[in-house]
């Protein structure tokens, strides 16, 4: 079923490493023309430069982007248009946490988390509805990388806040799965909340403390990012009619 999508547009922020460099390659080994952003784009022009290789079928386009930045994504949109004609999935993969409790954390490491994983996937969001909305396309799809944190509070103080975040990807999904209906669109939206996943995520979030990576990946046998990029496609192959809203998914040995 991903027949379809060949030679069509996808947008994945957080291309250069992990979920997001998995999920674009897969996009890419199935046919899609992948725009890739991330803060920086080596690690994505490596990655084109391997599905060439790989003789893949579609195309992986490495573009700079700072999610951070409103204009700078209203740009990259821009961008796209002028140069694939508009975005017909947005991945929202892009996030981030830091180690900052509701009692004792940093403010501004609380607002970089709501930039990236709240604001920038809303403006994401709407910049890729608005482009299918202008190409009469009514089989786009709009993909968020959620949590299981997104779904349950774990007792550990250092990920609440950013558990908040996660818990308002899985609101903004629903809400834009109602407003796409109310649209009468067929758009679909989906949240993918994925547990412990092997990644480059848990040492940058115990950068300061990097045994604790180490325990956590020791302890249970964890997700691998192309997991995860397999679940993009079981959602991206599912029939127009079927909209899968949410695909929760843990490590078999993760009692959360």
């Amino acid at each position: 079923m991903m027949e379809r999508w060949r030679g069509r547009v996808a947008l994945v922020t957080g291309a250069s490493v992990g979920i997001g460099a998995a999920i674009a390659k897969e996009l890419v080994r199935f046919g899609m023309k992948v725009v890739g952003c991330a803060r920086s784009v080596e690690k994505i022009q490596d990655l084109a430069a391997e599905c060439r290789a790989a003789g893949y079928s579609g195309e992986l386009v490495p573009f700079r982007c700072d999610l951070t930045s409103v204009e700078e994504i209203e740009a990259m949109f821009a961008a796209i248009k002028a140069q694939h004609r508009g975005v017909d999935v947005c991945v929202n993969n892009a996030g981030l946490a830091h180690p900052e409790p509701l009692l004792s954390g940093g403010t501004s490491g609380w607002k970089n988390m709501l930039d990236v994983n709240v604001v920038a996937l809303s403006v994401c969001t709407r910049e890729a509805y608005q482009s299918m909305k202008e190409r009469n396309v009514d089989d786009g799809h709009i993909i968020n990388l959620n949590s299981v944190c997104g779904h349950f509070v774990y007792p550990s103080a250092d990920i609440h806040f950013y558990t908040a975040t996660k818990f308002a990807v899985t609101a903004l999904t629903e809400g834009l799965r109602q407003e796409l209906l109310e649209a009468k669109t067929h758009i679909r939206a989906t949240c993918i909340s994925p547990g412990v996943v092997e990644t480059e995520f848990a040492p940058r979030f115990y950068n300061k403390t990097p045994g604790k990576a180490e325990e956590m990946y020791s302890q249970i046998k964890p997700l691998e990012a192309v997991d995860v990029a397999n679940a993009v496609i079981y959602v991206l192959s599912a029939p127009p009619h079927v909209q899968v809203g949410d695909v929760l998914m843990r490590p078999v040995e993760q009692m959360m």
